[in-house]
Formats: C-alpha cells, structure tokens, sequence
C-alpha cells in the first residue's frame, strides 16, 4: 500500500472522530495509575479483582520465569507440553467442574481455535454482540453463520428450528463486554438439548466476577456448555486463555484447533501467575462480592447524579451516543483526573459511543464516589 493511501485512510478515520492512539502507563494496573505523567484513577482496566499487582501472583510469576525460563519455546505439538501447563489445566478444569481443560495463547486464539473445532460445518448461530473473536471466529469456521438479536431467545429458537437436521453449534458471550449484561444461559442451554446443538460460551468477563465462587455466569444459572472459553488476563490476573470441556474434546481441539497447534504455548510466568491468582480467588471468595458491590455503588452514585447506568455487572457502560463527544467527555474526565476510556464504532453500534467503566475488587468506596463526581462533572460539561 503506497504511503498517500496509508495517510488517506488515517485521515478519513481522524475526520469520522474514530482515531485511536495510546496512552502511556507507568507502573502495574492498580486503581490508580501514573498516565502520561499524572496520577489517575482506572476505571477501564479489565484487572477486575485487582490480581495483575497481587504481591502472590507476582512472587509465583518471577519463581516460575527462573525455574522454567522466560519462554514456552514453541508450540506444545512441537517442543512439548510443560508440567507447569498441564497444573494449571487441572485446576481450571476442577475449578469450572468440567473433565479437561486445555491453554490457549489468549482469548482471540482460544475463540477461534474453539470454533473451528467445534464447527467446521453446518450451521453456528452467534448473537449479535458477541465479541470481535467470536466474530472472527466463526467467520474462519467454514460454516454458515447465522447472527441473532441480542439475547433473542425467540430468534434463537426459530433459527434453529428452521435448520434443524443441520450440525448446530450455539455460540455467546456469557457476559457482553460492552454492556456489561448477561446472556440468557438457562434458556440458551435449554435450546442447545432439545435441538442437538453444541454450546459454546464465552466467560472472559464472568469468571472471576460472578457466580458461586467466581466460576462463572453459567455456574450461576446452574447450566453446562460443551465448551467454556476464558482468559487468564482479567479477573485472573495474568495472560492466556483456556477452554475447559470435556476430555474429547479437549483431544479434538489438540489435533484440530489451528492456533492451538501453530502459536507458542503461554509462558511458565504467566501460567504460574494465572495458577496463584486462581487459588487466590477460591482462597477469598469474597472478592467476588466486593467487585459486585463496587460496582452496585457506581450505579447508585451515578444515578444520583443524574447518569443512568444499565448493567447488572462489573461492566457499567455509559452511553453518550456521538463519538466526539465521547472522546470530549473521556478527555475532560481525564483532566479531572479518572480514566475511563471512550468506547467507539467499529467496537461499538454507531450513535452508541461510550465510557466503558470498570471497577475492580480493590477500590476503595472512597475511590468510587471520587470517580462518580468526576464524572458527573464531565458529562455535564461535555452535553
């Protein structure tokens, strides 16, 4: 691509609001952060339980990086399975109660790795807000995608009734990343029996933030799906991602999923860390219930000042709408001194532009109405 049609597109993405640069972090994700120079809180971060700084996690991450080396070397088809890899696998899948659970690089290659396995024919129905990998997903897959309303339960239904005798496969976030809401699981599993269809979910922004024990939306509603992907780089702390399922398929995905068998296994230090910080969350469980009421205390604050949140999770999205005036209030709310980063097309539905907010476990009350009046102050400056 010549240089001028590189600056063209950059322009044309500059004139539509929908630039994005980078924002320079100083230090460990903590609830506040030196950014760009000044110290801020974070209120967009995905550290949900406050992990990634966790002196525990930390000591397991350096011990394992001079035990095992900094790398896992190659790909496990290639160099080998580590011991270190195959605990973690354990635990994980005792932790989600399933047989097996296998390690991903991150969640993108875990969703698209899953897919591809699962359904490599027929026909996967995907709702409409589920997540870019599982968009990706599905579109590497090779099967006809059918794209349903968001939690459409009715939709779902008459979809796969109407491709009934096809090999189905149901794929969703367990909770959405930008609305911070929750699929429909026990009616979704409920489709998956009565039609044949293997269920895939998603619970990157669940576990660890919801459930009994942290185990997740679905051991919330009390279902199982064939497939549970994860991450290990939000509420635990870490990197890398996991799909825990049942034996078969956990040998399915070793044989069959592509970024499993051609991407380097995660590293002992993050494995390790991800391990820590797993013990972590069943060691304190009440962790989950902080992160819950810090978020239920970010509604109420900024309810009372006038902005209505609507989510039911960690995730409080606050929606302006136009995505200059998203970036105008993100901007100002910085200067106030909260990051909350705004949240723009393609991520989002045009006219639908946002301040994702996130809370962690380790905020302070304090913290949260600090923020809260921030931003009260921005949103009013900003309209």
């Amino acid at each position: 691509m010549a240089s001028d049609d590189v600056s063209q597109r950059l322009q044309t993405i500059r004139d539509a609001g929908l630039f994005r640069s980078l924002k320079t972090v100083a230090g460990p994700q903590e609830t506040r952060v030196e950014l760009d120079g000044r110290d801020v809180l974070l209120l967009c971060s995905n550290n949900y339980l406050g992990l990634a700084n966790d002196e525990r996690v930390k000591a397991a991450a350096a011990e394992a990086a001079l035990t095992y080396g900094a790398s896992a070397g190659a790909s496990r088809s290639v160099s080998g399975t580590m011991s270190i890899q195959i605990a973690l696998e354990e635990s994980l899948a005792s932790f989600k109660e399933a047989e097996a659970a296998l390690l991903f690089g991150s969640g993108y290659l875990a969703n698209i790795g899953v897919i591809g396995a699962l359904a490599p024919e027929g026909v996967v129905l995907s709702d409409e807000l589920n997540h870019a990998s599982i968009v990706d997903g599905c579109r590497l897959a090779g099967a006809a995608t059918v794209v349903y309303p968001h939690r459409d339960v009715a939709q779902l239904e008459a979809e796969l009734a109407r491709y009934a005798g096809a090999p189905l496969a149901i794929v969703t976030d367990s909770v959405f990343s930008m609305d911070g809401d929750v699929a429909p699981l026990a009616e979704i599993a409920a489709l998956a029996t009565r039609f044949g269809a293997k269920l895939i979910v998603d619970e990157a922004h669940g576990t660890g933030c919801l459930g009994p024990g942290g185990r997740g939306a679905l051991a919330a509603a009390g279902v199982k799906a064939d497939a549970i992907v994860g991450t290990l780089g939000k509420a635990l702390g870490s990197y890398g991602a996991y799909v825990a399922c049942s034996g078969e398929i956990r040998e399915l995905l070793i044989n069959c999923a592509r970024s499993f068998i051609f991407a380097t296994a995660p590293a002992p230090p993050s494995v390790a860390a991800a391990q820590a910080a797993l013990d972590v969350l069943i060691d304190e469980p009440g962790l989950v219930d902080r992160l819950q009421a810090n978020a239920s205390l970010l509604r109420a604050e900024l309810a009372a000042g006038g902005l209505d949140v609507r989510s039911e999770t960690q995730i409080l999205p606050l929606v302006i709408g136009a995505a200059d005036a998203t970036v105008a209030i993100a901007e100002q709310a910085l200067r106030d001194g909260v990051f909350a980063q705004a949240i723009r097309p393609p991520t989002v539905p045009p006219g639908s532009s946002r301040l994702r907010l996130t809370v962690m476990a380790t905020h302070t009350d304090d913290d949260i109405r600090e923020a809260a009046d921030m931003l009260v102050r921005a949103v009013s400056a900003g309209l």
